[in-house]
């Protein structure tokens, strides 16, 4: 880009005002220059035109002058909205709360735990005597102390059976590209082993550790020679790395005849004598798994076809499995570790109309969460499957993890969209369950929120659950702020959840709202599946539907409607607001796929293709190009306001989308609204994202969302 135009845009900079909420009534400068450069491609005899190809080149200079105009331009507009400063100030305080744990594992009489506690800005890794004992706590890992000069964070720790020892995958900036250190527990020492590559953002990641603690089985991406440059984060497979020795000496396991987009997950019984492989054919909810004995044999225990989508190690010497053959929303069966093959197998517990999430076996009993439209509910059995009741949760709740304690004790965690997550204790002899010292406040004063479940009727007559988080006392008059956000993909289940940032959207009269969209796993396989492939407009018009019920129940009107989504929530914002526009005021879409025609090209982006489809596929390339965000934009379209966030180190979507959907929608919009790209040069995808950089953007967010939403910030009784 020449400099004469870098210049004008900052000078452009003296004549911003905000919009206050109110279209055309101030002079938005003309965005940075985005030239097009057509190309032309041919799919299954469609000829289609992509302007704006250039833009996938990152490390092309006109590229990197072209985001930094756009990062110039976008700071140049959320800098001058007149709330940003009170809001970064609440947001500050928000987050300023006590410390929260997550990822519990309980290794003989030590319980680790990762602790987020603000002002620090990532994680870290904490050990002590028990959970009705956190001042007992103290840090094994920060990662912030590792090295102090790049954001570094924990991708996942997992300690060795004796508890002596952990090993912990570290990554930089946000990429996920994790590589395992390992640390004495006693002391915190650091060894001298390194493994890198073994987690990295398309495949994920994992580790077990030997009977011994001498050594570790791991995830491994290929490495030096090994592959093609184009296959360096593709055919992951696992090796056994002996302590004290280099990586590279490390031995090959299995994984030579697992798929190119194969991510596998590793789990050893709590004796060692077991190791489990469970393997993931991308991300469409297809897997295997495999056992290998303390003799170093593996039995395939399942194939992808057999629709067996979780597996257990259990203490009795038993291997359960969460299967969806002839049961959607999912049955447990079991089987003997000593003959793993999946025609001995029995069922353990039955379908039923809810929907089996996960779950978790202890010496007794099968603990089983489920997932109801969105919220959870956890029942007991034994192990031969005799129902010994439900754990009593708060209504409208999500459970998080499980982790086993002694005499089939566990602790669960919990949370609901208005309360923090607090782990509890639960005892199956007194049925009853006890608050424990790690349970996180909240410095804001929801006493008067509440949330209501609600339906929308989707297009084809499909009932859509809503869940309204608002204050008791909001009116149904039209006029409220509404956000509404929903993801609708890969099984994910859209449940109940605390943030800090929500609080402030609360508090300050809005109104939040989220739709449990097919494409997730709410009401089961069959719910995913209306929702995937050829199906995913559904999803779209499922996100309409709820819109539209916001509007006809009064809750807003589209003037105070916004929408946000991220990921594949993103793909989401781009579809529908491209297919509405006019429904909505505000869009805001993070690290989000637009153009779903190239998008299985990037590394991950092939991962997605049993989601998503391909375009080598005819009837699955007429269902992408229909609804492709980018391929969907309309010039001399009034769109909404629309603020685009990214990070440089994104591997799970690459930035390029970003750029490309910003560009065509600069140029084609006639709304005189802003259109916005905000990326940050030291994130990624959102995981392992700094504090300091999570406040940084939700203030961006929320500073946008008022600005055009009409919304000014009131002051807050501490």
């Amino acid at each position: 880009m020449k400099f004469v135009l870098i210049f004008l845009v900052l000078a452009a900079v003296t004549s911003f005002c905000s919009c206050g909420g109110k279209q055309g009534k101030s002079v938005l400068p003309a965005p940075p220059e985005s030239p097009k450069k057509p190309v032309l491609d041919e799919y299954r005899g469609v000829k289609v035109t992509d302007d704006y190809r250039w833009l996938e080149d990152r490390s092309a200079p006109a590229v990197k002058a072209w985001v930094e105009e756009q990062n110039r331009y976008s700071r140049a507009y959320l800098d001058k909205i007149p709330s940003r400063k009170a809001i970064f100030n609440r947001l500050e305080e928000l987050h300023n709360r006590p410390a929260s744990y997550y990822a519990l594992k309980l290794r003989g009489s030590l319980l680790f735990a990762m602790k987020d506690q603000p002002p620090k800005n990532h994680p870290f890794l904490v050990l002590m005597k028990s959970p009705d004992d956190s001042k007992s706590e103290r840090v094994l890992v920060d990662p912030d102390a590792i090295n102090p000069e790049v954001p570094t964070a924990i991708d996942w720790y997992v300690p060795s059976l004796d508890g002596r020892l952990v090993a912990v995958s570290l990554s930089e900036n946000g990429s996920e590209e994790g590589t395992v250190y390992v640390f004495e527990t006693a002391t915190g020492r650091k060894l001298s082993d390194l493994v890198p590559r073994a987690q990295y953002a398309t495949g994920g990641g994992d580790l077990a550790w030997n009977r011994e603690a001498n050594g570790f089985y791991y995830t491994r991406y290929p490495q030096g020679k090994e592959r093609s440059e184009a296959d360096r984060n593709f055919y992951q497979q696992v090796y056994f790395h002996k302590l004290g020795t280099p990586s590279g000496e490390d031995t090959y396991v299995i994984g030579k005849e697992f798929p190119r987009i194969a991510e596998i997950e590793l789990e050893t019984t709590p004796y060692g004598n077991y190791l489990l492989a469970s393997v993931a054919n991308g991300d469409g909810g297809e897997y295997a798994h495999f056992v290998m004995d303390s003799k170093g044999k593996w039995t395939r225990v399942t194939r992808f076809s057999d629709r067996v989508v979780s597996a257990v190690l259990g203490r009795d010497g038993s291997l359960y499995l969460l299967s969806r053959n002839k049961a959607p929303r999912g049955k447990i069966l079991g089987l003997p570790l000593s003959n793993p093959r999946l025609s001995v197998a029995r069922t353990i517990v039955p379908p039923s109309d809810a929907v089996i999430n996960f779950f978790y076996a202890t010496g007794d009993r099968l603990y089983v969460v489920d997932v109801v439209g969105g919220p959870n509910q956890i029942r007991v059995f034994d192990l031969s499957g005799k129902a010994q009741g439900t754990i009593n949760i708060k209504p409208i709740s999500a459970v998080g993890e499980i982790v086993p304690l002694e005499n089939d004790d566990i602790l669960y965690s919990s949370q609901t969209y208005i309360d923090p997550i607090a782990y509890y204790r639960f005892s199956p002899g007194t049925g009853k369950s006890t608050k424990t010292s790690l349970a996180t406040a909240t410095p804001a004063n929801l006493s008067n929120a509440e949330v209501v479940r609600e339906f929308a009727t989707s297009k084809d007559g499909t009932k859509i659950p809503v869940s309204i988080i608002r204050r008791k006392d909001v009116k149904l008059d039209g006029q409220n702020p509404v956000l509404l956000t929903g993801y609708g993909g890969f099984a994910i289940s859209q449940r109940p959840f605390f943030s800090d940032w929500r609080c402030l959207w609360i508090e300050q009269g809005g109104v939040y709202v989220v739709a449990n969209l097919r494409g997730g796993g709410e009401y089961g396989e069959e719910w995913h599946t209306a929702g995937n492939l050829t199906r995913k407009q559904n999803v779209f018009d499922d996100l309409i539907a709820c819109a539209r019920y916001l509007i006809e129940r009064k809750y807003s009107n589209p003037a105070r409607l916004a929408i946000e989504g991220g990921s594949n929530g993103g793909l989401l914002m781009g579809a529908v607001l491209t297919q509405q526009p006019e429904l909505f005021r505000v869009v805001v879409s993070e690290v989000g796929i637009y153009d779903m025609l190239r998008v299985e090209l990037s590394p991950n982006g092939q991962f997605n293709v049993t989601e998503y489809g391909t375009v080598k596929n005819p009837e699955q390339f007429k269902a992408l190009y229909a609804y492709s965000p980018y391929h969907n934009v309309k010039d001399g379209t009034a769109y909404p306001a629309i603020l685009m966030t990214t990070g440089d180190n994104d591997a799970r979507v690459d930035p390029q989308q970003s750029r490309k959907m910003t560009a065509r929608l600069q140029g084609a919009t006639s709304s005189k609204l802003p259109v916005l790209l905000r990326t940050d040069p030291h994130a990624g995808h959102g995981i392992g994202t700094s504090l300091d950089q999570r406040v940084a953007q939700e203030t961006d967010v929320y500073a946008f969302l008022f600005d055009q939403l009409g919304m000014k910030y009131r002051s807050v009784k501490r």
